[in-house]
């Protein structure tokens, strides 16, 4: 019976995984994107274990599962959750698509568990002349961040652009500013660039400046390649590239850390999803970082195409991290959002 089980679970891995390098070559490259801001209802279905071998496991690495919701909506531009961002309670939550919208809405929980997404709203991202960025095919939105001056950035692959946007003031009628990158930014991989944007906090190394590393542009050495961007300019560095993982976002674990949310996926290996952790005084020019695990997962796991990663503190000052996935608006792939709880340390 055993071994039968594992047989299964091994052609389902194999089939599951060629079903997301299917998706994943099927996207559409027609544009989705509302014309204004517009409420929509999500439907979201709880994801109450996150081993599908062992549905009384919790602990996964160094995290431990608190909840996790299975996403979707009848609204045609919802999906393809690229990146995420939630305020310090957890529950404002503002995402970006890569078919260039905002989603913003707000997170319900139930005992702790995240168990619904209430007040969401659609809007496309605008260009500095109010018309939709992905008119301009200013679309692939893969990585957002909040700045120190509190509007939020958004790097956008395909064109190596990063957006500055006051939604602050302006809400999700906000217009996008360009802002000036590094001229070697012209020569990041196509479609495996800006992935990671993060902003380093106050009273940390760097603090002010932004963290932007590639999925998987790599360098001379076959690391991936990074940028610490400061007004005065910008320093470069290497991440070490391991396991066949690429850059898929990150987030800043205060107060002092940064975490790289990867992705990878073959007919060999199948998908899997790591959480590496790194430290921001690490980073400077010249160097090649890396950090340890918080976590590893495979198709054994209710992961996907995890795309965005958030961290905040809930009312017990307990460390939560937030995954959603980007399902490239497949019929075959899921939008899942999954919390954990940082418990080892």
């Amino acid at each position: 019976m055993r071994r039968a089980r594992r047989r299964l679970l091994a052609a389902g891995t194999f089939i599951a995984a060629l079903l997301f390098v299917a998706g994943s070559l099927a996207i559409a490259q027609t544009q989705r994107y509302p014309d204004k801001p517009t409420r929509i209802s999500i439907l979201a279905s709880p994801i109450r274990s996150f081993d599908n071998r062992d549905p009384s496991q919790t602990r996964f690495g160094q995290l431990e599962f608190r909840g996790g919701l299975e996403l979707a909506s009848k609204y045609g531009a919802f999906g393809g959750l690229s990146a995420i961002y939630l305020d310090a309670q957890g529950v404002y939550l503002l995402g970006g698509t890569d078919k260039g919208s905002w989603l913003r809405g707000r997170i319900v929980y139930r005992g702790g568990r995240p168990a619904g997404i209430a007040d969401a709203e659609m809007a496309p991202m605008l260009g500095p002349d109010g018309k939709p960025l992905a008119a301009r095919h200013w679309y692939d939105a893969e990585s957002l961040a909040q700045g120190a001056d509190g509007k939020f950035y958004v790097g956008i692959e395909r064109v190596e652009k990063i957006v500055r946007f006051d939604i602050g003031r302006d809400g999700l009628t906000a217009r996008g500013q360009p802002i000036s990158v590094p001229a070697d930014f012209k020569t990041l991989t196509r479609n495996k660039s800006l992935e990671c944007l993060a902003a380093a906090p106050k009273g940390s190394a760097h603090a002010g400046a932004l963290i932007a590393i590639t999925e998987r542009s790599l360098d001379v050495a076959g690391n991936l390649r990074g940028f610490l961007l400061k007004d005065a300019g910008a320093d470069r560095f290497s991440v070490k590239r391991s396991g066949e993982y690429d850059v898929t976002d990150c987030a800043i674990l205060p107060p002092g850390d940064l975490l790289l949310l990867e992705r990878r996926y073959s007919l060999v290996s199948s998908l899997g999803m790591r959480i590496r952790r790194i430290a921001l005084d690490a980073i400077k020019a010249g160097a090649v970082v890396d950090g340890h695990p918080l976590i590893e997962a495979d198709l054994g796991q209710q992961i996907d195409n995890m795309e965005g990663i958030a961290v905040h503190r809930n009312a017990r000052g307990e460390t939560i991290i937030t995954l959603v996935s980007d399902d490239n608006f497949s019929p075959i792939q899921r939008s899942l959002l999954l919390q954990f709880a940082l418990v080892g340390d």
